[in-house]
């Protein structure tokens, strides 16, 4: 496995890309950046945010 390096994002910056990645409404470079940051597989179907008003 290659190495990590630490990324520090910005809470309102990675809140709006994941918002924007459910609604599939990402640049694809932005929809790669999500996909790498947090490890998801582009194949899958991903809620990530709750959507439990709720919650």
């Amino acid at each position: 496995m290659g190495s990590r390096s630490v990324h520090w994002v910005n809470t309102p910056v990675l809140a709006e890309a994941l918002m924007r990645y459910e609604e599939n409404r990402l640049s694809r470079s932005m929809k790669l950046w999500v996909e790498q940051l947090l490890e998801l597989s582009p194949q899958d179907s991903h809620q990530l945010l709750s959507h439990d008003p709720d919650y």
